[in-house]
């Protein structure tokens, strides 16, 4: 498993919406400036699918990174399963108005971990700036 995770200075609550709600997704799902989520959609419930299209800025690549949703545990937990069948747990606490995001998956075997670990946070980095921008 590899691990990322961030401190969002932002009540649970909010942190939890914007973390899956897709409009907010759209606004925060890239690892660098030179990308976009310019779709994300789910149905946030147990069994739901999802689906979050990543997509290159100057139109030379894009992807969806979907699956379904395992586990929902509201302001707590989120597993999904992404359709390569790799496990993603996402666990949720808040102190003293802080909330802190950790990110555990299983590893694919194209890229080296190290380079999924550093791209995975980028992308929670680009979520909690976002969370607290709009703070």
């Amino acid at each position: 498993m590899i691990h990322v995770n961030t401190t969002v200075n932002a009540p649970i609550a909010e942190v939890w919406k914007k973390f899956n709600t897709p409009s907010d997704i759209q606004q925060w799902n890239q690892a660098s400036p030179d990308w976009h989520c310019p779709k994300a959609e789910n149905e946030f419930i147990v069994g739901g699918l999802f689906s979050y299209t990543m997509a290159a800025k100057d139109d030379s690549f894009s992807f969806d990174f979907s699956g379904h949703f395992e586990e929902i545990e509201p302001e707590s937990k989120l597993v999904y399963l992404i359709d390569d069948g790799r496990k993603v747990e996402v666990l949720f606490s808040e102190k003293d108005g802080l909330t802190h995001v950790e990110e555990s998956f299983e590893p694919e075997t194209t890229n080296p971990e190290t380079m999924q670990q550093q791209g995975w946070q980028a992308i929670l980095d680009s979520f909690k700036d976002y969370v607290e921008r709009k703070n």
